[in-house]
């Protein structure tokens, strides 16, 4: 009896003891997790620069984000990398640049880099409930199941009981569309206005202006309502909050432009009491830092902020959290393909000066991209354009571009006073360039490559791999072999005359990319260069690149005696068809007849019988060609 009543009481003991250990360690891991492992939230919007009231802009009506930043920290210097969504959001989803990745152009589609994940992967393999609602919009194919939901019912209500969570919320409410939409019942009075100084001062202008301003208070209300539940569910203190822009206003010359116009967003975050180790130094309730900070750093910063180190292949810097970096002392931009028209433009900034790369000066800035267009402001701005009625500031849109820009943010907001060639601010310009161009290296840059080329040499798999791969071939793309292209670039699109006899020889170069800027180098030039090279650009018709041969038929069209110019354009009409070529093959020849414009009317009913369809490696390329040739009929008019 003894013994069995000593057993029963060891055995309750026991258990008594089992569960005092139990609520013990539940105890001691709730503690754990309440001050390591942080509710996340991003509250993103669509379209919209820095133009609120806590940015001290005393138009904007943005009563609820100013009270998060009342409460939170303001980031004075956020940029978004890119000035379009996909690209941009491709950099946040990754922790990586996307030019590295060859997903800088506007909705294409390239493999993960082998050995990566987009970061919500990395934060449900930790434990968290990752959901997004609902944009994505990625430039990159998901490998494996990225989310727990993303969709318009996405929410961490659905979690698990006591499983932390990140959750992105998105509004569209402040999208470039919106601001174009009729009828609309106006708010903001387009008379108190101010228009910026590369724009013509319109009612149509000022109208857009305004409804911007509308439709930003209206995103600001959804983040409103969005910080109301989230207090009214009782996770305001267990949860670190983020609100920013995707990029600049959708107002035209700051989307899809990587001035400071186009990348500067608004970025405030709200860190909690119980939370505040997490915060970096500069971290202050109501204050403001001048950290440059930009949508690479996003990905580090919350695997960060979950106490995750950051894989080695991420190319950002985490700026809170356990493994914050230090602070960075230049932030990058980038432009590549906007939808249906090509383009190469790289940007950066120490915070004050800001310094733009244009890599294809031929081009004007204000290409014809279809979807810009139907904004009031840009048909306006271009009829003004036309009819000689604009100032230098304002015209400077439609016009070619310089092969480098610099602006003082603190004397020219606006970015319009090129200071690039002032020798007064030399030394401004020569840090800039250099930290962009070890950027290029650094990341190793495939947009230097023709986005075609791209996708050939990496024959369905990620550039980023290929881009890294040993190879003893003369025409392959490896770090040592861009590092080449890289330097014909810079010196194709700088613009150099005394550069033209090493252009032509690179045009007999082994490796097609650096032919190809060989040939866009004399191209940029013009008749000039013409004149001394015009027997090289024959021959380059009969490139193995079909890239080669658009870059050199393009100068000939342009730029050629009669017979030059037959015998460009039937080759230009030989690769704008989809029958043969693939899309982008097509788009880079229409492109380039396009830019012949009235020389190229007589080619005109063989590009209207053109076919608009073909096989595209992702749907996302399907408008494209008929856009283009929508766009350049007629051709006698051009």
């Amino acid at each position: 009896m003894f013994r069995s009543g000593s057993s029963r009481r060891t055995r309750i003991l026991g258990a008594l003891l089992a569960v005092a250990a139990l609520c013990i360690s539940s105890f001691v891991a709730g503690d754990v997790f309440a001050a390591e492992r942080p509710n996340i939230l991003w509250i993103t919007s669509e379209d919209h620069g820095p133009q609120m009231g806590c940015y001290g802009d005393s138009f904007a009506t943005t009563p609820n984000v100013d009270r998060l930043a009342g409460k939170g920290l303001l980031y004075t210097r956020c940029w978004s990398n890119a000035p379009v969504c996909a690209p941009a959001r491709t950099t946040l989803i990754s922790g990586m640049y996307a030019p590295s990745m060859g997903g800088e152009h506007m909705r294409s589609m390239v493999p993960m880099p082998k050995g990566t994940k987009m970061f919500p992967q990395i934060l449900r393999e930790a434990g968290y409930y990752a959901t997004n609602r609902a944009k994505e919009d990625y430039n990159l194919a998901k490998n494996g199941k990225v989310w727990d939901e993303s969709s318009g019912k996405a929410h961490y209500r659905n979690r698990e009981e006591g499983q932390p969570f990140f959750a992105v919320f998105n509004s569209g409410k402040s999208h470039e569309s919106q601001l174009r939409r009729r009828p609309h019942k106006q708010v903001h009075d387009p008379a108190k206005v101010r228009v910026p100084a590369y724009h013509p001062d319109t009612k149509e202008v000022r109208q857009d202006w305004a409804q911007y301003y509308d439709t930003v208070t209206a995103a600001d209300a959804d983040a409103g309502k969005l910080l109301e539940q989230l207090d009214a569910d009782g996770l305001a203190d267990e949860t670190i909050v983020f609100y920013f822009g995707d990029h600049g206003s959708g107002m035209p010359r700051s989307k899809r432009w990587p001035f400071n116009s186009g990348l500067h967003v608004p970025l405030v975050v709200y860190v909690p009491e119980k939370f505040k180790g997490l915060a970096a130094d500069d971290y202050k309730a109501g204050g403001k830092t001048d950290r440059l900070v930009s949508f690479v750093d996003f990905a580090p910063t919350v695997l960060s902020l979950a106490g995750i180190e950051p894989p080695d292949w991420m190319q950002g810097h985490a700026f809170l959290g356990k493994h914050i970096a230090p602070p960075q002392p230049f932030l990058f931009g980038f432009r590549g393909r906007m939808d249906e028209r090509i383009d190469m433009v790289r940007s950066a900034t120490d915070g004050r000066f800001v310094y733009i790369r244009n890599y294809m000066p031929h081009k004007i800035y204000g290409q014809h991209v279809q979807y810009m267009f139907q904004t009031p402001t840009t048909q306006v701005w271009k009829r003004l354009h036309d009819a000689g009625e604009l100032n230098a500031a304002q015209g400077a849109f439609w016009n070619t571009k310089p092969p480098e820009e610099l602006y003082d943010l603190q004397s020219d907001p606006d970015e319009v006073r090129n200071l690039a060639a002032d020798p007064n601010h030399r030394e401004a310009l020569l840090k800039l360039r250099k930290a962009q161009r070890d950027l290029a290296a650094r990341i190793l840059d495939v947009g230097f490559l023709p986005e075609g080329e791209v996708f050939t040499r990496s024959a369905g798999g990620s550039p980023y791999d290929m881009a890294r791969s040993a190879s003893s071939e003369e025409n392959t793309v490896d770090e040592k072999s861009l590092s080449r292209i890289v330097e014909v670039a810079e010196l194709a699109s700088m613009l150099d005359a005394d550069a033209l006899p090493t252009l032509r020889k690179h045009l007999a170069d082994g490796n097609s990319v650096v032919r190809y800027w060989a040939a866009m180098g004399l191209l940029m030039r013009g008749e000039a260069a013409l004149a001394s090279t015009g027997v090289e650009l024959e021959s380059a018709l009969a490139d193995e690149s079909p890239h080669v041969r658009i870059a050199a038929a393009e100068a000939l069209g342009r730029y050629g005696d009669d017979s030059q110019r037959k015998a460009a354009l039937a080759a230009l009409v030989e690769l704008a068809s989809l029958d043969e070529n693939d899309v982008f093959v097509s788009m880079s020849a229409l492109n380039a007849i396009d830019a012949v414009g009235s020389r190229a009317a007589g080619v005109a009913d063989e590009i209207a019988r053109m076919p608009t369809r073909g096989k595209f490696p992702n749907n996302r390329y399907s408008s494209y060609v008929p856009r283009l040739l929508k766009d350049i009929l007629p051709m006698d008019e051009k």
